[in-house]
């Protein structure tokens, strides 16, 4: 890896010598990390750009490492847009590397406001970093992709404009099932208790207590107070269901229920939810208002 940023930092300083007329005139290169960021720059950039996503289906952002090969998509990008907040920890060094005048670099999560952050012990930055299940938070993202895009390629700004309005109307009309979904759910019913504290955001959107066995990293691993203590309130609390994710391991999840089981109570896995990442590419899971719908779904269905 150490070879591989030696050989991008040498290939940055002859680039940044050559002649601004050699610069490229096609489509904008663009990097994105997460899935969602991934989707949602598709939306945005339509085809009038190239959309490079480095983390698939599945992928833990906060233990991926940068490849050989994700090192060439950084350097030929004109963008990276990336969550930020300490989401992408082993991806911050190559970040680092990767400054140039004519590389464009958004960490969307440090472009809102702080003041509606969750803070976080876990992370250097105190927030936490699961900033895309606030659907009003990733609308302010769909805005500041379209005004970097724009001013990197104003000859398609209009263009650009266009699919904002259009993914914005969406996303509104998320918002509207959403609530509706979530309305026929007793409010004392509302725990949710998953295998990390990835949805702080949805649980103060849509008044849920929300519990997780990890904290708000995958990095930290749970430990036996942390599955005792959460059985006591499993039990306490009288929660049907608990959930795993698509993005960490089942284990952990399935640890939990152990213990509780091992006290008298029943507790059931009520499914797997998408938090650090969609679903499968041309699944309705696999785009950023189909899992936000789906786990909805699922979590409704199952503490009802």
């Amino acid at each position: 890896m150490k070879k591989a940023i030696a050989i991008l930092i040498a290939a940055i300083t002859l680039t940044s010598c050559k002649n601004t007329s050699e610069e490229k005139t096609e489509k904008l290169q663009v990097v994105t990390t997460t899935t969602m960021i991934t989707d949602l720059v598709k939306n945005i950039g339509g085809d009038f750009i190239e959309v490079n996503g480095l983390m698939g289906a599945g992928v833990d952002p906060h233990l991926y490492k940068a490849s050989e090969g994700d090192v060439t998509k950084l350097y030929k990008a004109n963008i990276i847009f990336y969550n930020g907040l300490h989401l992408e920890g082993k991806l911050v060094e190559v970040f680092e590397k990767m400054e140039s005048p004519t590389k464009t670099q958004v960490a969307l999560g440090e472009t809102l406001d702080t003041s509606g952050l969750i803070g976080s012990e876990y992370f250097a930055s105190n927030f936490d970093p699961h900033v895309w299940f606030h659907i009003e938070y990733f609308k302010l993202f769909a805005k500041q992709v379209t005004a970097t895009l724009s001013e990197k390629d104003p000859k398609n700004k209009i263009n650009f404009i266009e699919n904002e309005k259009i993914y914005l109307n969406k996303l509104t009309a998320l918002q509207t099932e959403i609530q509706t979904i979530i309305g026929t759910l007793p409010k004392e019913k509302r725990i949710l208790v998953t295998a990390h504290d990835a949805f702080n955001y949805f649980g103060k959107g849509y008044g849920f207590e929300v519990v997780g066995l990890q904290g708000l990293s995958t990095a930290t691993e749970a430990g036996v107070k942390d599955v005792q203590r959460l059985s006591n309130f499993i039990i306490e609390k009288k929660v049907k269901a608990i959930f795993v994710e698509s993005s960490v391991p089942r284990k952990t999840i399935e640890a939990l229920q152990e213990a509780v089981k091992a006290r008298g109570f029943d507790v059931k896995i009520g499914g797997s939810l998408y938090s650090d990442a969609l679903g499968n590419p041309g699944t309705e899971e696999g785009t950023y208002i189909g899992m936000f719908r789906y786990n909805v779904n699922t979590i409704v269905s199952e503490l009802k």
